[in-house]
């Protein structure tokens, strides 16, 4: 959420900013509403002040035997016209709140236009995508094979979109994520964290999830919470309603979680197969900085993620998304896409994203400098490190071999008792 104060000061920038995002100036509408608000609160203080007057002039008439009616009389009037412009304050305060809360934040200046992903800018690449002596089968024809994934029963039993991981599949799905969490715990300095999958309302909403992501990819319970469509809400909200001290920043967490999304946004859109999925498993990383921090410490969570590519020795691509792109909450994202042959095409594994202060605002989470005491707001990061479903998919293509078996990674291999292949059921 944006700081009015902050669009009053630079309602220019701010208008600028969102246009990049394709949206029209928001910043006249907006001081319009703050106008609204401030003139009610000053009346509100205005009817207080005279009120307090009053009352004090009436006790004191009373004491000196006086008649005090008539000013008793002014104090009810006053007292009434009170609640009705304590109820317009309310009234333009929650006016204003409701058009701050579903406006993006403003993309870094480094983030190039554009209007949608190609407009999106390569970074750079990594490893060469392997020629193979036959045609790579996609996923979903090459690990049913292998017994691993059961897309039928899953739809008997849940629907689309949910599949059942089975075997030799199943456990490298777990040894993908295993592996995942050891890198970044024992090696990145991230500590693992085990999350709710159910969040309160306003602890979606502080993160940015709510209101505006809910009505196409989140679900809800029947008792008003939700499951989280990415464990960053749950690792993030771990400082909602904080003051951290400066020397105990920066904050890295990670978790490995099941995730949940409803989909609708993406009807149409990989409709087979195990890349677009109600419940997922994703490696998630959280990073919470100081201001001045929060630009390098995304590049260093763009290298941790990468990290898990490379020793998986999976040929990727880093992007640098566009404003048309870029999520609502992030100033700056970069994507990791990993090549998957049988699809012949880079498909995205990882987002890292810097919110700056835009969760921390909403999230009411701040840190005291160490050298003044002040108090001001956090920037949050976020990153996938890796979406696991993915890399198994990756993992399943990149690997396959002409007879329909599939290698196993080196660094995998000890998360898999030793099993160096998975071969046809």
């Amino acid at each position: 959420m944006h700081d009015i104060n902050l669009i009053r000061a630079n309602p220019d920038l701010f208008d600028a900013g969102w246009a990049r995002r394709g949206l029209k100036g928001f910043s006249a509408e907006l001081l319009a509403l703050d106008d609204r608000r401030r003139a009610a609160i000053t009346r509100v203080e205005e009817l207080q002040a005279t009120r307090n007057r009053l009352s004090a002039e009436v006790g004191q008439l009373k004491r000196n035997g006086g008649d005090a009616e008539p000013l008793m009389a002014q104090v009810a009037a006053l007292k009434d016209e009170l609640v009705t412009r304590e109820q317009d304050s309310k009234q333009a305060e929650e006016a204003l709140v409701k058009a701050l809360e579903v406006l993006p934040t403003l993309p870094a200046a480094e983030v190039p236009d554009g209007e949608d992903e190609e407009g999106n800018l390569e970074i750079r690449k990594w490893g060469t995508p392997k020629t193979y002596d036959f045609t790579p089968q996609l996923h979903e024809v090459l690990a049913p094979k292998l017994g691993g994934m059961d897309f039928e029963t899953a739809a008997k039993v849940a629907g689309s979109r949910f599949t059942y991981l089975k075997g030799g599949v199943a456990r490298l799905h777990r040894a993908l994520a295993q592996f995942m969490l050891n890198l970044h715990t024992s090696e990145f300095g991230y500590t693992e964290v085990d999350v709710p999958l159910l969040l309160r309302e306003q602890t979606l909403y502080g993160t940015g999830h709510l209101p505006k992501f809910a009505a196409d990819n989140m679900f809800r319970t029947t008792d008003g919470r939700w499951l989280i469509p990415t464990s960053e809400a749950s690792l993030a909200s771990m400082v909602m309603d904080s003051i951290i001290e400066e020397a105990d920043l920066p904050i890295r967490v990670a978790a490995g979680s099941y995730c949940f999304r409803s989909e609708i946004g993406s009807a149409g859109r990989d409709t087979t197969g195990f890349i677009r999925q109600h419940q997922f498993f994703k490696v998630e990383l959280v990073s919470i900085t100081k201001p001045e921090d929060s630009e390098a410490e995304q590049e260093r969570m763009v290298t941790c993620a990468e990290e898990v590519l490379k020793r998986l020795e999976l040929p990727y691509r880093v992007v640098l998304l566009c404003t048309g792109d870029l999520g609502a909450w992030s100033r700056k994202t970069y994507d990791l896409e990993v090549w998957l042959p049988g699809q012949n095409r880079y498909r995205e594994i990882s987002s890292c994203s810097n919110c700056g202060d835009f969760q921390a605002r909403r999230m009411r989470a701040r840190y005291r400098r160490g050298d003044t005491g002040k108090t001001e707001p956090v920037h949050t990061l976020n990153g996938s490190g890796v979406a696991v479903g993915r890399a198994l998919i990756a993992v399943l293509e990149n690997y396959q071999q002409a007879d329909g078996s599939v290698a196993i990674p080196t660094v995998l291999q000890p998360y898999m008792g030793g099993l160096k292949e998975l071969r046809p059921a």
